[in-house]
């Protein structure tokens, strides 16, 4: 799948100055050296909240039966430590094994950013409002046409239309999470979308291109930012705007379904994550401090402690980066677009079983 809006501002973040907190930085670890770094005990007095780890597991647990002969056994332990303990100082007893990710200050910082699963209205049929189609993949290989190729009509009369939108921002935010379910509003039918594959072309942040041009301030970008320019600009400049993006992403409709990952596993809000697989293997356990943020998108202060699975992954999504997901629809959209903010995670393992010694990258991964 997707993503993510908020990647472009990391290294920014993070050097801006010597020790910026704005987005919930914190500077408790020292330097770590390593990309996982063996943790022996994990000090966090964080609020926590782990009631959907048991939910998220357990989707894990029966609907990939491979997942489960690799992680059963950790996530059973981890339940067990949930109800008698959830003090991470305490992990060791029950046979857990911790590794800090480094940061991308090397210091701990971990990139948080959000997305989620977008509901769009479309027709079946095209009329003087919903004119603008979204395509299924054309057989165009290497030799794909550029998004502003496809948007004057590279791809017309190839009978591959899925539906037509009242605007080009919402087929694009989808484009960007990489699925969504849509609406059709002709015979009220929902079908979901699924990621069918992409033109080949780089993909360029217009959220990068809208801070370069000076529109969007840097500190106030989000998606909620980016949709209130689309508001509130002609139809042809946010056209130009969104061909500055070459890449553009096909769909494939499926039957309305729970929404799942790359490992094929529902996923539920704030308990799962897109993570890089060079170092999370699908289906990896982490504890996190993910950080707290309020309703306009500024940090609240505070981080709480959650156990999160990796259960998806995306182009976007590299090294000391995670891409929480936030659920379905508008408010989760909001939501997920003001994420873009840092927390200490650790990657979790079982001593004396296949999971063990975490901070030891997958083998079929090692250079």
């Amino acid at each position: 799948m997707k993503k993510i809006l908020g990647l472009m501002l990391a290294s920014v973040i993070l050097n801006g100055c010597v020790h910026p907190t704005d987005r919930a930085q914190q500077y408790l670890d020292g330097t770590l050296s390593n990309d996982l770094n063996r943790t022996e005990t994990i000090t966090s007095n964080t609020p926590r909240d782990f009631t959907e780890f048991p939910l998220q597991s357990e989707l894990v647990v029966q609907n990939s039966p491979s997942l489960a002969m690799l992680y059963q056994p950790l996530y059973e332990h981890l339940k067990e430590w949930i109800q008698q303990s959830g003090d991470p100082a305490e992990l060791q007893q029950y046979g857990v094994q911790a590794a800090q990710l480094q940061g991308g200050d090397q210091q701990g910082n971990v990139l948080f950013t959000g997305y989620f699963s977008p509901v769009i209205e479309l027709r079946h049929t095209p009329d003087e409002v919903f004119r603008y189609p979204l395509y299924a993949i054309p057989a165009c290989e290497a030799d794909c046409p550029t998004r502003a190729q496809i948007y004057a009509g590279a791809l017309t009369g190839q009978g591959l239309e899925l539906g037509y939108s009242a605007n080009l921002i919402d087929p694009f935010i989808m484009e960007v999470q990489g699925s969504g379910f849509v609406h059709f509003g002709d015979d009220d039918s929902l079908e979901y979308f699924a990621y069918a594959g992409k033109n080949n072309k780089a993909y360029i942040s217009i959220g990068k291109v809208l801070i370069d041009q000076g529109e969007i301030p840097r500190e106030k970008m989000s998606l909620k930012a980016i949709k209130h320019w689309v508001m509130t600009h002609p139809e042809d400049e946010v056209k130009t705007l969104l061909e500055q993006n070459p890449s553009y992403v096909f769909f494939e409709p499926k039957a309305a379904a729970p929404v799942t990952g790359s490992a094929g596993i529902q996923l539920l809000p704030m308990a799962s994550v897109a993570g890089d697989r060079r170092i999370f293997p699908m289906g990896t356990p982490i504890l996190a401090e993910v950080p707290l943020l309020n309703a306009d998108g500024s940090w609240s202060g505070t981080h709480e402690l959650r156990l999160l699975i990796v259960l998806d992954t995306g182009g976007a999504v590299k090294d000391n980066h995670l891409d929480l997901y936030h659920g379905m629809g508008e408010r989760a959209g909001i939501a997920a677009g003001h994420y873009r903010h840092f927390g200490r995670v650790w990657k979790l393992g079982l001593e004396n079983s296949p999971t063990q010694a975490p901070w030891a990258l997958p083998p079929e991964k090692l250079e």
